[in-house]
């Protein structure tokens, strides 16, 4: 599709049909996507796709700060 958007598409075209013609355009684009999800197999994810996640909340805190607290925590376990 170039520049119509899916909106544009709907009111030009779709919404101009009749009821039956609309349900009938309906079940055909599920019944696309319902088969099109089973035949596409998951890709396979790599752990390297999370770097850089929630690196905000880590903004101004030191690392060797941070770990000589955990250690802190740690030697007053019971």
């Amino acid at each position: 599709m170039d520049t119509t958007t899916v909106e544009q598409l709907y009111e030009q075209q779709i919404k101009l049909l009749p009821a039956t013609e609309r349900l009938r355009l309906v079940a055909i684009i599920a019944h696309d996507l319902a088969t099109t999800a089973v035949s596409e197999a998951p890709r396979p994810r790599s752990l390297l796709e999370l770097e850089g996640l929630g690196a905000e909340l880590w903004e101004g805190v030191d690392a060797q700060q941070y770990v000589n607290e955990l250690r802190k925590e740690w030697d007053h376990r019971p």
